[in-house]
C-alpha cells in the first residue's frame, strides 16, 4: 500500500487557508498512488507555537488574551462543517486522512481548545475524533484535557488496522496499549514538527508493537507566519527560535515493524513524503513477538479503557 505524510506549513491562525493548503496536499498525494495521508498535531489553523515565545504564563495578560481569542476564532467545529474541504477531498479521492487540529466542540461549550486527531475514512467519513488526553507543559495553557472517545482503530485500509495518538502521548505506555490489543498495525503519531521528538520514539513504538509506524510533521519558518500575526516580531525575536530559523522543522519518518527506517527523517523543506508498506512484514515481524496477542498475559495483567466521550452537562429531556 502507498501512503505519504504531507510534511507542510500551515497558514497560522487562518483555518481557511490551512483546510485549502491541506486539501490541495491530499489531492497531490491521491495522484501519486496514496491511500492515506497524514499532517502534524494542530496543523489547523496551527500549532500554538507562540506560548513558549511570549512568557505566556502571566495571568490575566492582554496579549494572551488577544491571541487565544483568535486562536479560537480559528478553531474548527466539526459538527459545525469547518472541515468540509479535507472531508471532501478525502472522499472525492478515495483517501483515508489523519490529520491534527485545533477543535473547538459544541460538547464542551464551544469556547475551549482541544488537540484533536482525526482519521477520516476513504469515503468521507469522520471514523474518530481523538481529543489529546494531556496537553505537555505549557500546552495546557490554551489546550483542555480530552478523553478516551477517540482511543479506537480502523479497518478500513485492509488488511491494516490504523490508529493514531497526538505527540507526547506515544511516550505513554497505556494508550499505545489500548491501540494495540484493538488491533493495530499501521500507527500514525502526528507531532508540531521536530527532529528530536521523532527521531528516537518513531522506531522504538514499530518495535514494541512489531507495526509500522508513521511520524508526521510539520514545517514552520518565519516566512510562513502573517504580517498582520499578533506578536509577530516579539515570537521572531524570542530565544526560543533555533539557530537554524526554523519554529518548527519537520522530522517526519516511517519506521518497518522490525524498527528499521523506512524513511528516516526528513527535516527543513516541505515535502509530500511517501512510502510503500507491505503487511507481510507485519506478519513476520509477530512471528517472534506480539504485545496483545501471544505474548501477552490477560489474566496476569490487562487495560480498562473508558471510551465514552465526556461532556459538560448530560440532559434529560421531560
Amino acid at each position: 500500500m502507498h501512503i505519504a505524510i504531507a510534511q507542510i506549513a500551515p497558514v497560522p491562525l487562518d483555518r481557511a487557508a490551512t483546510l485549502d493548503k491541506a486539501a490541495s496536499a491530499i489531492r497531490e498525494a491521491a495522484a501519486s498512488g496514496a491511500k492515506l495521508v497524514a499532517f502534524g498535531e494542530t496543523f489547523a489553523p496551527c500549532y500554538p507555537f507562540w506560548l513558549s515565545r511570549t512568557d505566556s504564563a502571566r495571568f490575566d495578560a492582554a496579549d494572551q488574551k488577544h491571541l487565544h481569542a483568535r486562536y479560537l476564532q480559528e478553531s474548527i467545529d466539526i459538527e459545525a462543517g469547518d472541515l468540509a474541504p479535507v472531508i471532501e477531498a478525502a472522499r472525492e479521492t478515495s483517501t483515508a486522512v489523519v490529520i491534527g487540529i485545533a477543535e473547538r466542540p459544541a460538547d464542551r461549550g464551544s469556547h475551549s481548545v482541544f488537540a484533536s486527531c482525526v482519521t477520516i475514512s476513504p469515503t468521507g467519513e469522520v471514523a474518530s475524533v481523538h481529543r489529546k488526553l494531556m496537553p505537555t507543559y505549557e500546552e495546557r495553557l490554551c489546550w483542555t484535557p480530552g478523553d478516551g472517545n477517540g482511543l479506537r482503530t480502523h479497518a478500513f485500509l485492509p488488511p491494516f488496522t490504523l490508529g493514531s495518538l497526538n505527540c507526547w502521548e506515544n511516550w505513554m505506555p497505556l494508550p499505545r496499549a489500548a491501540l494495540y490489543a484493538q488491533g493495530l498495525d499501521l500507527h500514525v503519531a502526528i507531532w508540531p514538527g521536530s527532529l528530536a521528538n521523532t527521531q528516537d520514539i518513531t522506531r522504538f513504538i514499530a518495535r514494541e508493537s512489531r507495526s509500522y509506524v508513521i511520524s508526521a510533521s510539520t514545517i514552520l519558518r518565519p516566512m510562513d507566519i502573517p504580517q498582520d500575526f499578533p506578536e509577530r516580531q516579539r515570537i521572531l525575536e524570542s530565544t526560543e527560535t533555533p539557530e537554524d530559523g526554523f519554529i518548527h522543522n519537520g522530522g517526519s519518518c516511517i519506521a518497518a515493524p522490525d524498527g528499521s527506517w523506512l524513511v528516516e527523517p526528513i527535516t527543513h523543506r516541505e515535502q509530500i513524503i511517501t512510502a510503500e508498506i507491505d503487511h507481510a512484514r507485519v506478519l513476520e515481524e509477530r512471528q517472534n513477538f506480539d504485545p496483545a496477542g501471544h505474548y501477552s498475559r490477560p489474566e496476569v495483567l490487562k487495560l480498562s479503557l473508558d471510551q465514552s466521550r465526556h461532556s459538560a452537562i448530560d440532559i434529560t429531556e421531560r
